[in-house]
């Protein structure tokens, strides 16, 4: 047996992925989405709102918002899989696999941690600012990352790493040509996991003057204008379920076909 047919071992001949059956499916959310943020936009357009709301609820305002959400999640978001799958593979590794324990605790602290708090607390001891907010969403949100990539990695079946060894490849290899392809569709799950974490999480960066949707939130809040609280909760889970169907699309096109 060859390098080729053991790689392609778990392929099949057709690819179902993308039958119109299946892309009418992924196409439903981003309909829903839209008629939402369309219902969204009638409702406050039908109100008669007074000079706060009209302040706050400008296409200015609540563009830069949102455009500030999306960084900060996609900043926390690229470092947290900068970071945690690189070591998950690390201590799924002979020799290292005694530390995962520890790191896996390590994650859990950081994901039980309530985000606030840690705002405050890295706030008192450095400054307030983007940065500040950035860490506390990688703390927040690096567990189902790390956990995933470990997880989908040691699910792959030993006999095909076996097999692989016993044809000469070397250890590099085999994670290249059969863990992590069979392993993505875990680490993929995790990762859409954590950019919800982010997606949440980055509502309190507010607190910190580091953006983002929770102003608008905070302003409702503050100024006890429902519409304005409306317009910011709603939001922020429209852009958390549109960043979740984006990786969900993401991960079944990386998907080993046969899985």
């Amino acid at each position: 047996m060859s390098v080729d047919t053991l790689s392609s071992a778990f392929e099949v001949k057709t690819d179902e992925r993308w039958s119109r059956r299946a892309l009418a499916k992924h196409l439903l959310t981003p309909a829903i989405l839209v008629s939402v943020v369309l219902a969204l936009y009638l409702w406050v357009s039908s109100r008669e709102l007074d000079s706060i709301e009209v302040r706050v609820l400008n296409a200015g305002m609540i563009g830069d918002a949102t455009l500030q959400h999306l960084k900060l999640t996609a900043i926390a978001t690229a470092a947290v899989v900068l970071i945690a799958m690189p070591l998950g593979v690390l201590l799924t590794r002979p020799g290292t696999q005694w530390l995962t324990p520890f790191a896996l605790v390590a994650a859990n602290v950081g994901q039980a941690t309530p985000a606030l708090g840690v705002l405050v607390i890295m706030a008192m001891v450095f400054s307030i600012g983007q940065n500040i907010a950035i860490a506390a969403l990688i703390a927040s949100a690096v567990l189902p990352v790390l956990r995933n990539t470990i997880v989908g990695i040691q699910q792959v079946d030993r006999n095909l790493v076996e097999a692989a060894n016993g044809m000469g490849l070397t250890p590099l290899q085999v994670l290249r040509k059969i863990e992590l392809p069979l392993a993505i569709p875990v680490m993929l799950a995790g990762l859409r996991t954590t950019i919800i974490i982010c997606v949440g999480v980055a509502t309190v960066a507010t607190f910190v003057n580091a953006g983002g949707l929770g102003d608008i939130i905070v302003a409702g809040i503050k100024t006890t204008r429902t519409p304005i609280l409306v317009t910011g909760a709603v939001l922020t889970a429209v852009v958390a379920f549109t960043l979740d169907w984006l990786a969900g699309v993401l991960e079944k096109s990386v998907r080993p076909r046969g899985l």
